[in-house]
C-alpha cells in the first residue's frame, strides 16, 4: 500500500523525534486518531516514563500515556535504528540560541545524520523545531542524502512550523491551524494529508523556506510588540502612569489594536530565540534586522529595570540589596505550566546573586531547580507560608501563577516587587508594593 493510502487509512505509523512540550503531545494527537506510534528520545529517563505510562510535563495527564500504553498504540524508545519501522518521522528537537545569539542547530543536525543510517524508501521526513528559512532543503536534506536515497523522489521532505502554546486553555495542538511547506508536491501533499487526520485545519504553503520564514514572522511580532509595550512600560513608570490601565483602556477600541503586556523578560522556546534565527540568516543576504535587534535589546534590559526596581524598593527600606534575603515567586516562564526554557526569573536570580543578595524561589509546579544550558543553580523551592514570606526582604513576582493568593502574599511580606500586575485586585497592603 502506497503511503498516501496508508496515511488516509490511519495505517501509517509514526515517529516522532523529542519527546518535550511540542513531540509529546503532537503524537498524543495521532493516538486519539487511532494512529500507531513510536516515541524517540535520548533521554533514558523520559523514556522509562512513557513505558511506564507516566507523564512528566504538568498539562499532559498520565492516564493518557496509559490508555496508549495499555491498547498497545505506543511505544517509546532511545533505540533510533527502530526509525526503520516507522512511515513518518516527525522532528521536534531544540534550536536554542548559542552564547553570542547564533542559531545552534547542532540538535537537527544530529538527528538528520541519524535519520541518514536508517532511512527507508518510501518514509515521510517533517521537521517541526522553529529555525531559519532553507534549513530544511539546505541542512537536513543533503544530511539525509548521505543515505544514497534522493529526497522528493526516494524519501519525502517538508516543514511543519509547532504552534504550541502549553496549557493555553483556548486552544490546544488540535485546534490550532497547521502551517505545511515543502519544495515538490508529493512531499506536500503527504505532509498536508498526514497533518489532516489530527489538526483541525492545514494551511499549506509554496515551500519549506515560506514555512519556515511563516513561524518567524509570528514571533518575531511577539517579540516587537512585547518590546514596545516594555519600553511604554519603563517611560510611563517615569510619568507616575499606570501602563496596565492604559493597556485595559486602549483595548476597548475594537480594530488597529491588539493588547500586549509587560514582564520581567522574555521566556518560553520561541519568542526569545526565533527572531535571531532571520538576524541571523539576513547577513548572508547583507541585510541588517533593525526592528528584530532593537526589540531584543529591550526585552533583554528588561530583567535589569526589575533589578533596578528591586533595589529602588530596598533602599526606601533603608536596605541595599547586597546582604538582602529575596524570595522569586514563579520560576516558569508563564502562569501556570511547569516548563522554565529561557524563564527571565533565572535570570534575575543570577543578578541578585551577582549583586550580593541572597536568592530563593518558590513554584508549585517546579519543586526542584537544577542546572541548565546557561545557569548553575541548584536549588529545591522552598515552602510557602506566613512565616517564610515574614523572612524575606522582599518576594519578587515574576510569574504570576494562578495558584498564588496574592493577598495573603502581600499582607505576610514586607515588600512586594510585582513584575505582572499580578496584585491588581489587593486592598490592604498597597504601600508594600513597588510595580515592575
Amino acid at each position: 500500500m502506497e503511503l498516501l493510502e496508508k496515511i488516509k487509512n490511519h495505517q501509517a505509523k509514526i515517529g516522532v523525534i523529542g519527546m518535550g512540550y511540542v513531540g509529546l503531545p503532537l503524537m498524543l494527537e495521532f493516538i486519539d486518531k487511532e494512529f500507531t506510534c513510536m516515541g524517540f528520545d535520548i533521554d533514558p529517563e523520559k523514556v522509562k516514563s512513557l513505558n511506564a505510562g507516566r507523564s512528566y510535563i504538568k498539562h499532559i495527564p498520565s492516564e493518557k500515556i496509559a490508555r496508549a500504553r495499555e491498547k498497545g498504540v505506543f511505544e517509546a524508545t532511545d533505540d533510533f535504528s527502530r526509525l526503520k519501522e516507522v512511515d513518518c518521522i516527525l522532528v521536534c528537537v531544540p534550536t536554542p540560541l548559542g552564547k553570542h545569539r547564533e542559531p545552534d542547530i547542532s540538535y537537527i543536525v544530529n538527528t538528520s545524520e541519524t535519520i541518514s543510517q536508517h532511512i527507508q524508501k518510501g518514509q515521510l521526513v517533517v521537521l517541526e523545531s522553529s529555525t531559519f528559512p532553507g534549513t530544511t532543503e539546505e541542512v537536513m536534506r543533503p544530511i539525509i542524502e548521505q543515505s544514497g536515497l534522493k529526497a522528493h523522489e526516494d524519501f519525502y521532505l517538508a516543514f511543519s512550523p509547532e504552534r504550541e502554546d502549553p496549557n493555553n486553555p483556548k486552544y490546544s495542538t488540535r485546534t490550532i491551524p497547521k502551517v505545511v511547506g515543502a519544495n515538490h508536491p508529493k512531499s506536500l501533499e503527504l505532509a498536508k494529508t498526514l497533518y489532516d487526520q489530527v489538526i483541525v485545519k492545514t494551511v499549506p504553503v509554496s515551500s519549506s523556506q515560506a514555512a519556515e520564514a511563516t513561524k518567524l514572522l509570528e514571533n518575531i511580532f511577539r517579540s516587537v510588540n512585547i518590546a514596545l509595550v516594555n519600553e511604554m512600560k519603563m517611560i510611563l513608570d517615569r510619568m507616575g502612569i499606570d501602563v496596565w490601565e492604559v493597556i485595559e483602556a486602549a483595548s476597548t477600541k475594537p480594530f488597529g489594536f491588539m493588547p500586549f503586556y509587560p514582564g520581567p523578560g522574555l521566556g518560553g522556546h520561541c519568542i526569545p530565540i526565533d527572531p535571531f534565527y532571520l538576524t541571523w540568516k539576513a547577513y548572508e543576504y547583507e541585510m541588517n534586522t533593525r526592528f528584530i535587534e532593537l526589540a531584543g535589546e529591550v526585552n533583554t534590559y528588561m530583567p535589569y529595570y526589575v533589578i533596578n526596581r528591586l533595589m529602588d524598593g530596598l533602599n526606601q527600606h533603608r536596605k541595599s540589596i547586597k546582604g538582602s534575603k529575596i524570595l522569586v515567586l514563579g520560576l516558569a516562564y508563564k502562569k501556570d505550566i511547569d516548563d522554565m526554557r529561557e524563564s527571565p526569573s533565572l535570570k534575575l536570580m543570577e543578578l541578585i546573586t551577582e549583586k550580593g543578595g541572597e536568592v530563593d524561589y518558590h513554584d508549585p509546579y517546579i519543586p526542584r531547580l537544577r542546572e541548565t544550558r546557561h545557569y548553575r543553580f541548584r536549588k529545591d523551592s522552598v515552602e510557602l507560608n506566613a512565616d517564610t514570606l515574614q523572612a524575606y526582604d522582599a518576594v519578587l513576582i515574576s510569574t504570576d501563577h494562578s495558584a498564588y493568593d496574592y493577598d495573603f502574599i502581600v499582607k505576610h511580606s514586607r515588600l512586594v516587587i510585582d513584575t505582572r500586575n499580578a496584585t491588581r485586585n489587593v486592598k490592604e497592603g498597597r504601600e508594600k508594593i513597588v510595580k515592575a
